[in-house]
């Protein structure tokens, strides 16, 4: 099996207006749906990032506050998932509990060994 990795992206500004039992019904659809993935095996590894961050360019010289991309394009997580290709890895994203905001979405992408490369 190939590994990939989901880049989740937006969504942040709907689970701000949640009320607290909103959230919480929320982030239990999350654990049921990576738990779905972990027992069939899929599932590598995966957690939310904060919000704060750093920028590091200019060959190490200039640090700044980051990230500064715009909330819809903002990582909010991230998860790595084992599947037989591309496009079993793109079904298995859509029970994800993000999609269900019209601003989330995932980029998915194939982790290459470094051998591959």
């Amino acid at each position: 099996m190939t590994k990939y990795l989901y880049l989740f992206r937006g969504g942040d500004k709907r689970m701000s207006e949640m009320s607290p039992e909103e959230q919480q019904k929320h982030m239990g659809e999350w654990t049921t749906w990576m738990n779905g993935l972990a027992e069939k095996g899929q599932l590598i590894d995966g957690l939310p990032l904060h919000g704060d961050g750093k920028q590091v360019s200019k060959n190490g010289t200039l640090v700044t506050d980051g990230p500064f991309a715009e909330g819809a394009e903002l990582v909010g997580g991230y998860l790595m998932v084992k599947a037989n290709s591309l496009d079993e890895a793109t079904e298995m994203s859509k029970g994800c509990p993000m999609l269900q905001f019209d601003e989330g979405h995932i980029e998915i992408r194939q982790i290459l060994d470094l051998q591959d490369y």
